[in-house]
């Protein structure tokens, strides 16, 4: 089971409520979307997978259908009680949920936290295995921040398939050179690999956005250095000050000595390199 936008209205005027703005909430409305996001994430039972901002759970149930077991976190108070509700009643109809997907006690696999994703305890939350998806539909006030601080600090999500603002998306597959290249390319480059890999029109939210949305994969590897904190220093001061030359830019960091060493054009900007020039120009920096 998934959501109509009918259904959608139903439960927002159900419990009295409409989107709010400021949480950036836009309620996924068509069936076949919820369905191919799932497909794409490529889960199924077994699997451990992390989706937040939940909302009316259009999304979860059709992550439920999977069979994988999935940790909905939601942050607005009002709609959470709509989300554990539409939950319960779709375990008690049976409604397109598979046997896999249901617990014990017969409800979804699924558990409903309440909390704030971007100050949540990440490692009490994903302590039962090591190994987590991601799949989320993003608001912009909060999707570049919670997605560079994920790569950072949560190592036990080694995948990542993300609804976001079509801008956004672009920032973060964008490759060096092109003008959507920024600090947070290379953050995402520097972690993992990613990949647009698929467009959504305003057409299936409630209420309809102003905006394209568009869904981002994104897979970890290793990393190219032990630690990169000198590199996203660095990154941070040059693309703060983006048309201008890197030896302007960094004057106050790196000598023409290390760009040389580094074999990096004092002259360039910093959108031209990638990060794996990024790293030499580090390693110059810190030898």
């Amino acid at each position: 089971m998934t959501h109509s936008r009918q259904a959608i209205r139903a439960l927002l005027d159900g419990i009295g409520t409409t989107p709010r703005r400021g949480l950036g909430q836009n309620f996924v409305a068509d069936p076949n979307t919820v369905r191919r996001i799932a497909r794409l994430a490529g889960v199924g039972p077994g699997d451990r997978v992390v989706e937040i901002g939940a909302g009316l759970g259009s999304l979860t149930l059709a992550l439920a259908e999977t069979g994988a077991h999935v940790t909905a976190v939601e942050v607005d108070p009002r709609i959470v009680g709509a989300l554990r509700t539409v939950l319960s009643g779709a375990a008690l109809s049976g409604a397109a949920l598979s046997d896999a997907a249901l617990s014990d006690a017969g409800a979804p696999n699924v558990t409903v936290i309440e909390a704030d994703a971007m100050t949540l305890d990440w490692p009490a939350v994903l302590s039962g295995s090591d190994h987590w998806t991601l799949v989320a539909n993003l608001p912009y006030n909060v999707a570049t921040p919670l997605v560079c601080d994920l790569l950072d600090a949560v190592p036990a999500i080694e995948r990542m398939l993300v609804m976001v603002q079509r801008e956004v998306a672009d920032r973060f597959v964008a490759d060096p050179g092109s003008k959507q290249y920024g600090a947070v390319s290379v953050k995402i480059a520097y972690w993992a690999s990613a990949r647009l890999v698929g467009v959504v029109p305003p057409s299936v939210f409630v209420p309809r956005p102003n905006v394209e949305s568009a869904l981002v994969e994104i897979t970890r590897r290793a990393p190219p250095m032990t630690d990169p904190t000198e590199l996203f220093s660095l990154v941070r001061t040059a693309f703060g000050q983006r048309r201008k030359m890197l030896r302007r830019s960094l004057a106050d960091r790196v000598t023409p000595e290390q760009f040389a060493a580094a074999a990096i054009s004092a002259e360039a900007r910093p959108e031209q390199l990638d990060v794996e020039a990024w790293c030499r120009l580090t390693e110059a920096v810190s030898a």
